[in-house]
């Protein structure tokens, strides 16, 4: 009788002690997710620079002063067609034509589509007949921009306990 009370005893403390290490272990095991937003900020933001030309005697106009005018509206344009390049790439479609195995006509066109906001004009300035606009991109006062009137960039951080 005494062996069974001690051997009965000792399940106790066994069935104890197992459930005890099964609650200890579940709660280790189990893990809280924290999931947090948290804004990305760049450590090195790029600056680019683009430069526009356009003949300032090519241009339409009666008078030099008109010529003038529409040669700096030009320059400025192709400077900010030069910044979408770099920005947004440029769109390349190209044509062959071979007939009785001789090439008859081949062609190339590009395009580029693409906003560019926040540029500023660093110099604009006249050299002989072609006048001269140079851009910069800072992308420091782009993401300032952006965070202002946009959706904030966002990232995930998440904790694991």
């Amino acid at each position: 009788m005494i062996i069974n009370k001690i051997i009965f005893s000792l399940s106790i403390k066994l069935v104890v002690a197992i459930s005890l290490f099964s609650v200890v272990t579940a709660c280790a095991t189990k893990t809280s997710t924290e999931v947090k937003n948290v804004a990305i900020v760049p450590k090195q933001f790029p600056v680019l620079q683009a430069v526009g030309y356009a003949p300032i005697s090519l241009q339409k106009g009666q008078t030099e002063q008109q010529r003038m005018l529409q040669a700096i509206t030009a320059s400025k344009l192709d400077a900010y067609r030069e910044l979408a390049e770099i920005v947004h790439g440029q769109k390349l479609d190209a044509k062959n034509e071979v007939t009785n195995t001789f090439k008859s006509q081949s062609g190339i066109a590009s395009s580029v589509t693409g906003l560019i906001k926040g540029a500023k004009v660093v110099k604009s300035y006249a050299i002989n007949d072609v006048y001269i606009t140079e851009l910069e991109l800072d992308f420091e006062q782009i993401y300032q921009l952006y965070n202002k009137v946009g959706p904030k960039q966002k990232g995930k951080r998440i904790r694991y306990y």
